[in-house]
């Protein structure tokens, strides 16, 4: 069941259509719900979510910027936005490279509170 609610929340994320996928991932990189196309590994997803979520923990606290929040990565090709969702959960987004980031942005933050909330509450 909880499964099927962290789903729709992922939906209805993807029903812009500036995102080609989205997860939620646990901080040890365990998938566990995504939407992603044909083609795309979601396991890798998660694999590379957790290294680069450690990164910017570590990142975060040598810098003197205290908790990382989010994690944002334009490349070539598009975006990738990790959100912290709780203490032990992200979610993913793969965005396109012509994404409008400050319209997309308030959207990812709302379904990683919906997360929050029901996986902590």
């Amino acid at each position: 069941m909880r499964e099927d609610i962290l789903l729709s929340i992922l939906s209805e994320l993807n029903r812009s259509s500036d995102i080609e996928a989205s997860a939620i991932i646990s901080t040890d990189g365990l998938t566990m719900a995504s939407m992603v196309p044909n083609g795309m590994e979601e396991d890798r997803i998660g694999i590379l979510s957790a290294k680069l979520l450690s990164l910017g923990k570590w990142s975060a606290k040598e810098s003197l910027r205290g908790n990382r929040e989010q994690i944002l990565i334009k490349g070539e090709f598009g975006y990738v936005v990790m959100v912290q969702s709780g203490n032990e959960v992200i979610l993913t987004v793969l965005a396109k490279s012509n994404a409008k980031m400050g319209m997309l942005m308030p959207d990812v933050m709302r379904a990683a509170e919906c997360v929050q909330k029901l996986l902590y509450q």
